[in-house]
């Protein structure tokens, strides 16, 4: 397979995503925050709107591919599937050698679907025969934080954040939290070991010491990123893929804008801020107030250099992507109480299909009525429960394929 992504918007042909499973019912109130959660989803209502999702997908040309069955179909043999676990088990800092054990020969005795459904839905501390040594598993007890052995990875239907997509390569990002950081290894051993991603280039790994999410990725066209650095992305991840793309001249990227945006929940990605819908339209998070402060990464003969900017959004844009005019559409009409409550919902992140066609939650009907009146096509899903998580339509996918805009 030839990953190809150049922009945002697009005709989508191929799309990565992840069904909720078991994981959403490893929620419990009292440890929500350590796994990045506000509340608890309903599964079956969740996976309800999850394939509805696919569904819009598919019936609009996509093909809709599952993180769960393509790692299934590289785990295929016995070698590999030790490999991955000794790798995960570790990677997931059980330093415990009994537990570690325990672990393995239990994911070992599962068939490789029920073990990758377990990997992701977590494992319990009550759930084990650990009669062979009590000590040790009461030892175990008294440290943990959580109930498990193995913790659940109930954010793993974000696809946008462990790896993405950018260009004809891959970011296979360092997540920031810990809740989140054993998500980037299932996709990287896809991209590794899957026959049908053979020979694809890592852009970022997740061994780098600096963190980076797919959230703040966005690809305004062939050569122009937008990277937000963030609480979930530093500066000198930024750096690090400057020197990817201008130093070691890999792909087309001649220009990178760094957005800096302020530490806090509403702004965690710079998808939450505005999220690209047409070729000159955005849709954008209301508060924006004033000018926003950005470095201009470049190409040069030398490598890179950057200038500091402070300027509009829309003139960043206008600058940038060399356009006339910039329609900035306001999430919840930019109304003072609607746009706080479809911001909460991730009123200004949704998928782009094809130009000027988006997937958005249905429940941001006010923000969804300010698109239409600008002539983008809407599609809606249902979203009481997949927003639970803070997380919208693009939040939830990771293009593989896009068709190259004019």
């Amino acid at each position: 397979m030839d990953l190809s992504v150049y922009s945002e918007i697009g005709k989508l042909e191929k799309v990565l995503l992840h069904r909720p499973g078991k994981e959403l019912e490893n929620l419990a109130p009292f440890y929500l925050s350590d796994l990045l959660f506000d509340d608890i989803p309903f599964l079956k209502k969740a996976q309800e709107e999850h394939d509805y999702f696919a569904k819009i997908l598919e019936d609009n040309g996509a093909e809709v591919l599952y993180l769960s069955k393509l790692l299934e179909e590289t785990l295929a043999e016995d070698r590999l599937k030790n490999q991955f676990l000794d790798e995960f088990l570790d990677f997931s800092d059980i330093k415990n050698k009994f537990i570690f054990e325990l672990l393995k020969d239990y994911l070992l005795s599962l068939e490789t679907k029920e073990m990758i459904n377990k990997i992701i839905a977590g494992v319990r501390t009550d759930e084990l025969d650990i009669k062979k040594n009590i000590f040790s598993l009461r030892v175990r007890r008294v440290d943990i934080e959580l109930p498990f052995f193995l913790n659940p990875m109930p954010n793993l239907y974000f696809q946008r954040d462990p790896v993405a997509i950018v260009g004809k390569g891959a970011c296979v990002n360092r997540m920031k939290t810990g809740a989140r950081r054993r998500e980037v290894m299932l996709m990287e051993y896809i991209l590794k070991y899957h026959t049908d991603f053979e020979g694809v280039e890592f852009y970022y790994e997740k061994e780098f010491p600096y963190s980076i999410e797919g959230g703040d990725i966005l690809i305004l066209n062939e050569k122009t990123l937008a990277i937000g650095i963030s609480q979930r992305t530093s500066p000198e991840a930024v750096e690090i893929l400057a020197k990817r793309f201008f130093e070691e001249e890999k792909d087309s990227f001649e220009k990178i804008i760094a957005f800096i945006i302020p530490h806090n929940r509403a702004y965690m990605h710079l998808d939450t801020i505005f999220t690209m819908v047409d070729y000159d339209k955005f849709l954008v998070h209301a508060n924006l107030r004033g000018d926003l402060k950005t470095f201009t990464i470049f190409k040069t003969d030398k490598g890179f250099d950057f200038q500091e900017q402070e300027k509009p959004l829309e003139e960043i844009l206008k600058d940038h992507l060399n356009l006339d005019h910039v329609h900035l559409i306001k999430c919840g009409g930019g109304d003072i109480i609607a746009s706080h409550r479809e911001q909460w919902n991730d009123g200004s992140n949704c998928l782009a299909i094809e130009p000027g066609k988006v997937i958005a939650y249905d429940r941001n009907y006010i923000t969804n009525k300010e698109m239409e009146k600008t002539g983008i096509q809407v599609f809606t899903i249902p979203s009481s429960e997949l927003s639970r998580g803070r997380g919208g339509p693009r939040c939830a996918s990771m293009p593989l394929i896009r068709k190259h805009i004019v």
